[in-house]
């Protein structure tokens, strides 16, 4: 969680706080110990910017211990707020502050909260936290339309969480000039799924299948190749049909087969939690 801590400024950090502002903005709060509401600004401003996250910096002046450094701003009354951006003054207000008027003036010039979202998101997804970026990121799409980085990011949640089928038609809407090297690297990891997935000895399996849909051990066996090569959705119902007719088919080793998906695919796979509840409600 982002820790704020505000800067006090002095005449010996003055130009280091405004240079850091050339990175993120900074908000300083001109106040004085003598005069409580403008500490309450002080307080509202370390709140929000820990809604920010590290976006914004908070520095603030004391006015009655630094009259000097005040001068040099040019203020005349207080409560006196004022944001820096790329060593320039960007905004300010003063007089009495509320939360909203204070946050009304930051959202001219930081990111929305869906932008410092998308953010934490995409940032997930570098760090391979796919299932936890994944619903993050589908909630977030409506708000970022015909942004290709939303959409690659998705496709790439769904394919690093073997949902390969979901992952295809979403890479199909993609644009050319958005085709890019990431999503050029998706489609070679598909292409690689589809051809691991076609060998000779589950087309064998697909066509005994195919021939008598009632038996349940060539079922199984197609099952556990599917699962071998990444097919998971397909194992799983395949799986789930063979325990719906006998919970203890080959021994158990169907359940245990299914359980073993189910965990391998992690807690926020949608399609390990469409089939957990499937076989959970078998079980109980």
């Amino acid at each position: 969680m982002y820790q704020n801590s505000a800067i006090e400024i002095n005449e010996q950090n003055l130009q280091q706080v405004i240079e850091q502002s050339m990175q993120t903005p900074v908000a300083i709060s001109f106040w004085a110990p003598s005069m409580p509401e403008t500490a309450e600004v002080n307080a509202l401003l370390n709140k929000l910017a820990a809604e920010y996250q590290g976006l914004l910096t908070v520095a603030t002046l004391n006015c009655e211990a630094q009259p000097a450094v005040a001068q040099q701003f040019g203020v005349r009354g207080l409560p006196t707020v004022a944001l820096f951006k790329n060593g320039q003054p960007a905004d300010g207000s003063a007089g009495p502050q509320t939360e909203d008027s204070l946050r009304t003036m930051l959202a001219k010039h930081l990111p929305s909260q869906d932008e410092i979202a998308l953010k934490q998101a995409l940032n997930l997804v570098d760090t391979q936290a796919f299932n936890q970026a994944l619903p993050m990121l589908r909630e977030l799409a409506p708000k970022f339309p015909q942004q290709a980085i939303v959409t690659l990011a998705i496709a790439e949640c769904l394919v690093e969480t073997l949902q390969f089928d979901e992952a295809e038609t979403l890479l199909a809407t993609v644009t050319m000039q958005d085709q890019d090297a990431k999503y050029k690297g998706l489609m070679a990891k598909l292409e690689l799924h589809k051809q691991a997935s076609e060998s000779p000895e589950i087309l064998l399996l697909e066509e005994k299948l195919a021939a008598d849909p009632s038996d349940k051990q060539v079922a199984y066996e197609l099952a556990v190749q599917y699962s071998q090569v990444n097919r998971q959705e397909e194992s799983l119902e395949l799986l789930i049909g063979l325990l719906r007719k006998e919970m203890n088919f080959a021994d158990g080793n169907a359940k245990k087969t299914m359980m073993d998906i189910l965990a391998a695919l992690g807690q926020g796979n949608a399609i390990a939690a469409q089939y957990r509840r499937q076989l959970y409600s078998l079980l109980y």
